[in-house]
């Protein structure tokens, strides 16, 4: 039988330090929200291949229709003999964008190029070079992604330099006394300090931060974000790389602010599994680049096209819309009871079932506890059970379980996390909260 240490001492062998490997785990089969390592053991997946998979792995439906593709032909290049499945995704995504404003749509292969592309779209259309964050987002690693993330360990640190005029403004946080004011007021020094507005092409936001915590950012910012953006002319991105396709309670986490987009990157769940990611935006703005200026070999993978219709036929046939609000809701329960219990437990938020947990020391939020988030981890992988963190510190759990899972498998699954943290901080369950 093959081992995971086997393959753990291959890997360190094959690939370079600088991919990441959380877990010595090394998956042969899935199902759901379940996984079965080479070993046979099995595991419930609250990772979801971080935001991909919110219809699960293996879902019927998408595997059929990938199926059905691959009988008919894997790859001409959309930008050579383009084919049918494409357009109708296109179409899909241009209807789904929120707004009344007419729609177009490009694919690429990943999230940070439809970020890149985002910008040189911005740019193309205002004729303008500089571009807004925010501290702690991520928006991918390549360049000007890199440039755009507001964190430096890992994702910048000895790539330097990068792509000039990029500027950061705090992101509201009242959790760690950030308010909206304070962002808003943040911005307006960046435009008397730094740049001025009539030379910023685009501000990009992510309605939740993915990577840098899963704090979701309140609906006046964002409408205070739509306000200013008009004020000046500048394009307003919102990413929703991982917050877009049913995660949050609605197809995209904005629609919770009511604000139009200017342009939306996408990617992630889009495609379940598959590789494909999209910009999807206001049609004079999209149309602003010159033919050809947009484009990759690999974009919009007639495969991954196929697997993206099958996953918004499952979106709406499953309402998992519906699915994530009520899965949010379960556990982000389950979890304010446990932080009754735990002190470490600072504080619990979501939207819809993108839910985070934030581990503190000494109830305190300007003490971060890495160490317990990465001991915690480590345990629940030893119970069977796939945890991420996240976090500018490295002590934010969060929870992105397929919304397909099952109730009983979603109970289970905390029920590890109540049972690891309590042996990891010394304490003793309640029979209240077990009741």
């Amino acid at each position: 039988m093959t081992k995971n240490h086997d393959l753990q001492q291959r890997r360190d062998a094959a690939f370079a330090r600088g991919l990441g490997n959380q877990l010595p785990v090394y998956v042969e089969r899935a199902r759901n929200a379940e996984l079965w390592d080479v070993e046979g053991r099995r595991y419930i997946d609250f990772a979801g291949g971080i935001a991909v998979l919110n219809t699960g792995h293996v879902h019927p439906k998408v595997q059929a229709a990938v199926a059905k593709q691959l009988e008919a032909f894997s790859h001409t290049c959309l930008m050579i003999t383009p084919y049918a499945v494409a357009v109708e995704l296109a179409e899909k995504l241009n209807r789904l964008a929120p707004g009344p404003t007419p729609k177009k749509s490009i694919f690429v292969t990943t999230g940070a190029e439809a970020v890149e592309n985002t910008i040189k779209i911005a740019r193309a259309h205002t004729g303008r070079s500089a571009v807004i964050a925010f501290g702690g987002g991520f928006h991918g690693r390549t360049f000007m992604a890199m440039a755009l993330t507001g964190k430096v360990a890992p994702y910048k640190a000895g790539f330097g330099p990068f792509p000039a005029e990029v500027y950061h403004a705090p992101f509201p946080i009242a959790y760690h006394g950030v308010s909206v004011q304070q962002s808003l007021d943040a911005l307006e020094h960046i435009f008397k300090y730094d740049v001025e507005p009539a030379r910023v092409a685009a501000i990009i936001v992510e309605p939740v931060m993915g990577e840098g915590g899963f704090y979701i950012a309140p609906p006046e910012f964002l409408q205070a974000l739509r306000k200013l953006c008009d004020q000046h002319g500048i394009v307003l991105v919102i990413d929703e790389i991982q917050t877009g396709f049913a995660r949050t309670g609605r197809m995209f986490a904005i629609e919770h602010a009511g604000i139009e987009p200017d342009l939306m990157t996408m990617a992630k769940s889009l495609a379940g599994g598959f590789p494909l990611a999209a910009v999807v935006g206001k049609a004079h703005i999209m149309d602003a680049p010159n033919p050809g200026g947009l484009g990759g070999t690999y974009a919009g993978s007639p495969i991954a096209c196929a697997a993206a219709l099958a996953v918004l036929e499952v979106i709406e046939e499953e309402k998992l819309c519906e699915r994530a609000v009520a899965l949010g809701e379960l556990m982000v329960g389950s979890l304010r009871s446990l932080q009754r219990e735990i002190p470490a437990i600072g504080e619990v938020r979501n939207l819809g079932a993108m839910v985070a947990m934030e581990l503190v020391k000494n109830a305190d939020p300007h003490q971060p506890d890495a160490d317990l988030t990465k001991a915690l981890t480590k345990r629940a992988a030893e119970r069977g059970l796939v945890l991420l963190s996240c976090g500018l510190y490295g002590n934010v759990i969060r929870f992105l379980v397929p919304l397909t899972a099952s109730d009983a498998i979603v109970r289970e699954g905390l029920g590890i996390v109540a049972e690891s943290l309590r042996e990891l901080t010394g304490a003793t369950a309640k029979a209240a909260v077990n009741a």
